[in-house]
């Protein structure tokens, strides 16, 4: 492989789809990769072009790490799927592989998901080998993830020659999402048409209301129907989120769990009181507020163990070590003091944490 093949401000379309065999050896030469960088100290260069050819320089490095990942996808995939046919050590060897390499497990199988993404639209023709180039990274990562239909128009959009940016996928996917989804109104689906709906309004709708059950749904639907105008778009699209952030929340708080509780009618009156987004984010501070004292009991066990570890091995001759250890025992003991800081006017909380049974621990009095 010679210069020319790899020169990145005039070089011919690097083909992801080229079978890659043990026969190509990499020059490790870094002069191969050029880049042709506006020098900033020049004065008889305008903003406008300067910032203009670093932009093209950014968007030939965008293209380029989509090929590379791309090809770490496959080769990871075919490492997995070597692994899979010894069948004895379950995976274990893969493991290893992703370990020597400092690669996470989620991120060797997000780049397998991108491989497999560019093989199918490759392999099904609406999309050209070396039409790959026309993509930046995270457009094509959003139209691996689109629906056929889009993918469809963007592939066709690529192999003319345009190129294709993140936004620009995002954009035809909300207007055929706001155009085409069985969970709108006709009505909405109508005058997003007709362009008298903005999609990028109705596309967050769709989202929203695909994590609802199909009771919700249609109550919100009745509500669209009966004003299928933009302001209720909006309205209807907070509700939904407001309800699955509720209840996604109101499943983990434990403090829900010791009595008979129906979130569902709490939010429909909630609803109703015109206060919804006011209960689903006191449910989410309630989950957050559980979150954070599970942690700080855990912490706190551990500073009590560690501290009554280093007491034992302390004593008269350790007399500094002994001013830290009296000094964590504001932490480590039954009663917590924290300083809120100088903001707070040096005030300080009091916490006490004492370890109850279940069967000791009562409901909290209501204010």
């Amino acid at each position: 492989m010679d210069g020319d093949d790899l020169c990145v401000t005039e070089c011919r379309p690097f083909v992801v789809g080229v079978p890659l065999t043990s026969s190509i050896a990499l020059d490790p030469d870094p002069s191969l990769f050029q880049l042709d960088l506006p020098d900033p100290e020049q004065d008889d260069i305008s903003t406008m072009e300067f910032l203009a050819r670093l932009e093209q320089a950014w968007a030939v490095c965008d293209r380029f790490d989509l090929q590379t990942e791309i090809w770490r996808g496959r080769i990871l995939r075919a490492v997995r799927d070597k692994e899979k046919r010894g069948g004895e050590a379950r995976g274990a060897g893969f493991l290893q592989w992703l370990r020597e390499r400092e690669i996470s497990k989620t991120r060797a199988y997000g780049l397998i998901q991108l491989a497999e993404s560019a093989d199918s639209m490759l392999s099904d023709g609406t999309l050209e080998e070396s039409s790959v180039n026309q993509f930046s990274k995270r457009a094509f990562m959003e139209t691996a993830q689109a629906v056929p239909e889009v993918q469809l128009m963007i592939s066709e959009a690529a192999n003319e020659g345009q190129e294709i940016t993140r936004k620009q996928v995002r954009r035809l996917t909300d207007e055929f999402t706001a155009a085409t989804s069985p969970l709108l109104p006709e009505e909405i689906r109508q005058r997003t048409q007709e362009n008298l709906l903005p999609p990028r309004a109705v596309a967050p709708l769709v989202r929203e209301l695909a994590k609802l059950p199909e009771l919700q749904q249609e109550d919100l639907r009745k509500v669209l129907r009966d004003e299928p105008e933009l302001d209720r778009i909006k309205d209807v699209t907070s509700t939904a989120r407001w309800i699955t952030k509720a209840t996604e929340s109101g499943v983990a708080v434990r403090a829900f769990q010791q009595g008979e509780l129906d979130l569902d009618r709490a939010m429909q009156e909630a609803q109703r009181l015109d206060a919804l987004g006011l209960l689903a984010d006191a449910v989410g501070q309630a989950q957050a507020l559980e979150s954070a004292v599970l942690k700080l009991h855990t912490s706190w066990r551990r500073l009590g163990g560690l501290q009554e570890r280093l007491w034992v091995e302390s004593g008269s001759s350790t007399p500094y070590l002994r001013d830290v250890l009296n000094a964590l025992q504001t932490l480590s003991g039954a009663t917590l003091r924290v300083s809120l800081g100088e903001l707070a006017g040096g005030k300080r909380v009091r916490l006490q944490l004492v370890e109850e049974s279940p069967d000791q621990l009562d409901p909290p009095p209501l204010a």
